[in-house]
């Protein structure tokens, strides 16, 4: 699955023993991981995340190479839109027609809330997951600690690190719950922490904001993205109009973003 995780402007090379978060008074990737840690929590306490929630997902954090080694591992996407969408979209045409019925109130609100069909959330749910069956094991908190303490990109995710506990601070997850992909994406569309913030939605009413157990908060959250990012309520999302640029904004890969949109396509005409 291609990720969402942008690529950095720039690379610190691991030789570079003087590479520093800008933000960080302990190297990045240089010194101990320890000390590093003392310093975020720091960070994370003056930011305003409480004590509690900075103890709770932060305590007994150590780096994992795996993280590391899959981070450094990252091949060039190369397969063609034909390959790709061929591979993905007919295995799960079915069930994302199945789904589309099981959730059709749901997607009907959301549509009438958002602007966004049923169909682009559900194509997305099912590139992105297998509609929720496979989200990942990596714990999220050790993941993104891991590529914040490491050099290539620690800014970036020394500030999903923090989004992170926000998300545990104001009660959405507890920090066990909190398993993904190994960059830190979470829950059944893949959110980053980040985004979690800013468009997770509570659309199940229980007063929490669960992407992981809760089908309705995970679809309407996708939409309440693509509508802040521009969606067009009633337009197409075909290759070259605007609603398939915000589909892009979901996933900058030109073949990903074609295939949301043809699986999409191709739910609206299922029967």
């Amino acid at each position: 699955m291609i990720r969402r995780v942008l690529s950095a402007a720039a690379l610190c090379a691991a030789v570079m023993t003087n590479c520093a978060s800008a933000q960080s008074a302990v190297p990045c990737g240089t010194g101990n991981f320890d000390a590093w840690l003392a310093e975020f929590k720091t960070e994370a306490a003056a930011k305003g995340i409480s004590q509690n929630a900075i103890n709770a997902a932060l305590t007994g954090v150590t780096p994992d190479q795996s993280v590391l080694n899959r981070d450094r591992g990252q091949k060039v996407f190369s397969q063609t839109f034909e390959e790709f969408s061929g591979r993905m979209v007919p295995p799960r045409l079915t069930r994302g027609s199945n789904m589309m019925k099981q959730y059709g109130s749901v997607l009907s609100r959301i549509e009438q809330t958002y602007g966004v069909p049923g169909e682009v959330l559900v194509a997305i749910w099912g590139l992105e997951t297998d509609f929720g069956v496979n989200v990942g094991k990596f714990p999220t908190i050790r993941a993104l600690a891991t590529l914040a303490y490491d050099c290539r990109r620690a800014e970036q995710f020394r500030g999903e690190l923090l989004d992170a506990l926000r998300i545990v601070d104001r009660g959405d997850l507890q920090p066990a719950e909190m398993r993904g992909a190994w960059a830190g994406e979470i829950g059944q569309t893949q959110f980053m922490p980040s985004s979690w913030i800013k468009y997770a939605v509570d659309f199940d009413g229980n007063g929490r904001r669960d992407l992981i157990r809760s089908a309705p908060d995970v679809l309407a959250s996708t939409a309440n993205y693509l509508k802040g990012y521009g969606w067009q309520k009633g337009k197409d999302w075909e290759p070259g109009s605007p609603n398939f640029a915000v589909i892009q904004q979901w996933n900058k890969s030109d073949v990903y973003a074609r295939t949301i949109a043809t699986f999409a396509t191709q739910l609206a005409r299922a029967p």
